[in-house]
């Protein structure tokens, strides 16, 4: 297969005979200092396994995703390979943010103390960009930089708020509340919007019944427990 893109924790490749896009899970994971942080945006270590059992994880609530009728890039995967299947489509480099607490850089940007609740919850869209600190971008900055086409951004964010529903019941079910989470969006040639990329730990931050939050290696290793 052929590598189109090597990220922090997935590799994007193309079957060029079938012309079909694979996502590889890796087994890196996000943090600084040898301290696991879904946050961060440098690799903080690897640990053994962590591919498999995140496409698993994302596996489910990509599912989960569907069955709500949520549209999603996710089209099969094969767990043993640690590869998912998904559809060729556009993805913008953003990435959209719902909060129902502060927490991590929006506590440190805004000088807020942790764990205040937001109700309703509140919507961000970073622009993926590590040497500018993900800065926050707004539809009209996204027209102009030819993003996003015109409507889309309420679009995404209409998505961001029915994952985050989905999502936080389905966490709550297992007695863990939702903090935070990030989604990436892409769209087709039609311009009709999918949930792209993954739905495990390293996207989002949770509370467990004691208050702690754990990181995403004991997270997801949490929840594989419970769905398999």
């Amino acid at each position: 297969m052929k590598e189109l893109y090597d990220g922090k924790t997935k590799t994007v490749l193309l079957d060029e005979e079938n012309k079909e896009v694979y996502l590889l899970f890796k087994d890196s994971a996000t943090g600084e200092d040898g301290v696991f942080d879904p946050g961060s945006n440098t690799v903080g270590g690897s640990v053994d396994g962590k591919g498999k059992i995140g496409l698993t994880v994302s596996k489910y609530f990509f599912e989960l995703m569907e069955e709500n009728g949520i549209p999603t890039h996710y089209l099969d995967a094969d767990i043993e390979k640690g590869v998912m299947k998904v559809r060729q489509l556009t993805v913008p480099n953003l990435e959209f943010v719902l909060r129902y607490f502060t927490a991590g850089s929006m506590c440190r940007r805004f000088t807020l103390p942790e764990g205040l609740p937001f109700d309703p919850p509140y919507l961000e869209v970073t622009l993926k960009d590590d040497e500018q600190g993900d800065p926050l971008i707004t539809d009209r900055l996204c027209q102009m930089k030819g993003i996003l086409r015109p409507g889309q951004y309420d679009e995404a964010l209409d998505i961001l708020t029915k994952v985050g529903a989905v999502l936080k019941d389905a966490l709550a079910e297992m007695n863990l509340t939702l903090i935070d989470f990030k989604i990436e969006i892409g769209y087709d040639n039609d311009g009709k919007m999918y949930v792209v990329d993954e739905i495990t730990p390293d996207i989002w931050r949770v509370k467990d019944e004691e208050g702690n939050i754990p990181n995403q290696i004991d997270c997801a290793q949490l929840i594989l427990d419970k769905i398999q």
